[in-house]
Order: structure tokens, then sequence, then C-alpha cells
């Protein structure tokens, strides 16, 4: 067991914790004043909710020996059974199996939470934390478990996913996409979007975002090492080419960026390089950062408005498509000179890898859609999903939880 490594992932734990409040704040941030608490409170209850469920089942199913053709693990470490303060080789040689689990429950904590842009402003607090326990249980810990647990088939067939592309973003993106058609439009949308309440929110909230992604991408390398210094400089990188990129666009096509852009732009960048970041280059991670922003500007900007669904604070766009491309990406830039346990991608002669990375997005993401159209269904017959019209036009935060988040309106 190694000290280092062992302090370094018990600290990029406590920056994947952190990213959760941070996104309650860039979600709140673009929310209107009358919903903001309930942005804030749901991120907080899932931190709360998944907390329990990852100890409870949710580690043993994503991570724990495998019940048969690589589909979810058992229930042999359920309450942490058998997870002790020795290093589990098939994870980590150098860090106790229990801090492992901890940084991946902080994981499966944000996984769920990021969904929460798509429906904001209209859902039932209840059906919310009902939905959320099934979603982290059917969805995030099964998909986890084929390409991270030990002998799950996508991690048997060679996908390469370093910290979570499909894993968490595009399984969440996807299922919010899924979600946001289902629950309808917010009303009044059909007059023009709504404009975000408090764009400083959001800059605070896409920055501790930021912060908390070198652990969530560093950490991943799951010691003080190289690779993990590789991800720290890719992570910045790509965030840094896709900030750039989304600013220039909003320059040439309105005259002048916006923060939000410049914001969103980073945060596209950083979904981008999540499934690569231990596999490629710095140099790589600027083409796969500006490519990301490009595409998740034309999702927000033209894709949305042609389809019609009201994904209220742009995740399917964002994280969906970001990380799609992230993932694709992986089987074209990887590097085997960067990382050995990876392997090589498309630009340096391995086809495979391409075709493993376009199969592992298929299956995931047809199973998350899948599966996500199933629960709602499940939850809105059993407590109804979305809120009564006067709630929505009264807001969340007073109807669902008593509390304004201001006392002055101007």
């Amino acid at each position: 067991m190694n000290s280092g490594d062992t302090a370094w992932v018990m600290l990029s734990a406590a920056l994947v914790f952190l990213m959760t409040p941070g996104l309650a704040f860039f979600y709140g941030g673009l929310a209107r004043r009358k919903n903001v608490l309930s942005i804030l409170a749901q991120c907080v209850i899932i931190m709360c909710i998944v907390g329990i469920q990852w100890v409870l089942i949710g580690y043993s199913l994503s991570f724990g020996p495998d019940t048969g053709w690589g589909l979810i693990g058992g229930l042999d470490w359920a309450g942490l059974k058998n997870v002790g303060l020795k290093p589990f080789e098939d994870y980590s040689k150098t860090i106790p199996h229990i801090a492992f689990m901890m940084f991946q429950g902080m994981f499966a904590i944000i996984t769920p939470a990021l969904m929460i842009g798509a429906f904001a402003e209209r859902i039932k607090f209840s059906a919310f934390c009902l939905f959320t326990v099934l979603w982290a249980t059917l969805v995030y810990d099964p998909i986890a478990h084929w390409v991270w647990g030990t002998g799950g088939w996508l991690k048997n067939m060679g996908a390469l996913d370093f910290a979570g592309g499909i894993v968490v973003h595009v399984s969440s993106g996807f299922s919010a996409l899924v979600m946001a058609i289902l629950i309808g439009k917010r009303l009044g949308s059909e007059n023009g979007s709504f404009t975000p309440h408090n764009l400083p929110y959001t800059v605070l909230g896409g920055a501790l975002l930021w912060f908390g992604w070198f652990g969530f991408n560093a950490g991943s390398a799951l010691a003080a090492d190289g690779i993990a210094a590789n991800a720290f400089v890719t992570t910045n990188t790509s965030a840094a080419a896709a900030g750039l990129t989304w600013a220039l666009i909003e320059w040439k096509k309105h005259g002048t960026p916006t923060t939000l852009g410049v914001i969103t732009g980073a945060v596209a960048g950083l979904v981008a390089i999540t499934p690569a970041c231990g596999f490629v280059s710095p140099l790589s991670a600027i083409p796969i950062g500006a490519l990301a922003s490009v595409l998740s500007y034309l999702a927000v900007t033209v894709l949305k408005p042609k389809l019609g669904y009201d994904d209220s604070l742009d995740v399917f766009g964002v994280h969906g498509i970001s990380g799609l491309w992230g993932t694709i990406a992986t089987g074209i830039f990887a590097e085997k000179i960067i990382n050995e346990a990876g392997a090589d991608g498309l630009l340096f002669g391995n086809m495979h890898l391409f075709l493993v990375q376009n199969l592992y997005f298929l299956a995931c993401v047809a199973y998350a859609v899948a599966m996500t159209w199933v629960l709602y269904k499940v939850v809105d017959k059993l407590v109804c999903i979305r809120v009564s019209r006067k709630h929505e036009l009264v807001g969340l935060d007073l109807t669902q939880h008593r509390e304004a988040a201001y006392t002055v309106i101007e």
C-alpha cells in the first residue's frame, strides 16, 4: 500500500464531492429565481440518497464480483461486507479498498445530479427522490459494472473510459433527454427561452466544477503518478480549448462572446476529455475540446429548437453530446505511449478500438434510454412526476420546500 497514492485518491474523492455543490450553483444560477432553491435541494438530497444507496448495495452492484455474463455485480459486498482497509488488487494494488469505494461513490452521486437540469422547474420533489434511487440502482450501477467492474462485458472487450465519459455523462445526458421529452415543456416556454436569474452563481458553479474535475479525471489514475499528471494536463487543456472555441463562435455569430457561453464551453470540454484524459496527449486534448464546443453549440442552438424538446439547462446538449464525442475521440486519439494499459486509437493504426468505442456508446445509450423511459412511467404512475400547473406558476421553492431564496423582489 502506498501512502501517497492513498492521500491523492482521498483528496480526489473530496474534489469530486465538491462538484455536486458546484453543479447546484451552476444550475441554480441558470434557473429562474422562484426555483433556485429547488435545484440546490435536489443536489443536496442526491448526496444523501445515493450516499446511502452506494454503501448498502450500489458499490456491490457496480464493482462487486460478477454474477455472470458481465452484466451486474452481485451482493457479496452489500453493506460494504468484505470491503476492507487493504487493497483489492483487481482495482488498485496501492490504496485501501474502502478508499476506492468512496472515490467511486462520488461519481455515483454526481451522475444522477447532472440530469436535474433537463427537468428543472417542474418536477415534484417526492417523485424526484424515488426516481433518483431507482435510476442509480438500475441504470448507473449496471453500466458502471459493464465498463469498470471486474468481469464487465465491455471492459472485457477493451472499451476505454478513463473517468466516465459514458458511465457518467452519456448515461445521464441521454436519460435527461428522455425525461425532458416525457415530462413536457415548462409553462410559458413556447413564448421564448427563460433567462438565467443569476449568472455569477453559474460562473461560480462552473469554476467549482472545473476545479473538482481535476480530482474526477486525474484521480481516476488511482495513483499519484505520470498518468495522473497527464490526465490533469489534458483536462485543463481541453476545457480551455472548448471555452475559447465557444467564445469565438459567439464572437463571429453575434459580435460579442458571453460569459455563459465561455463557461458552458469549458464544461463541454471537460465532459469530452473525461473518457480520454488518461489515454491521449495534451496536444490531442485541444481538438477534442474544440470540437466538443462546436458540437454542443450546435446541439443547443440548432438541434434543440428544431426538435422542440425543453431540456431546461441543456444537459443533453452539453453532457450527452460532448460525452459521446469524447468516447469516440478516445478511439481516435488514444496512444499506448501515454498509457500502456490503454490502446492505440484510429490515428495510430488501430481500427479495433474505434469500433469498440462505437459499440460501447450504442449499447449504453440504448440501455439508458430504455430503462429511463420505464422508470419514468413507473414513478409517474406511483406518485405523479410533474407538479401541478398552480405549483409550477408559483415556483418550486415555495410549493415544494416552503422557502424563498430571496427576501427582496427587484
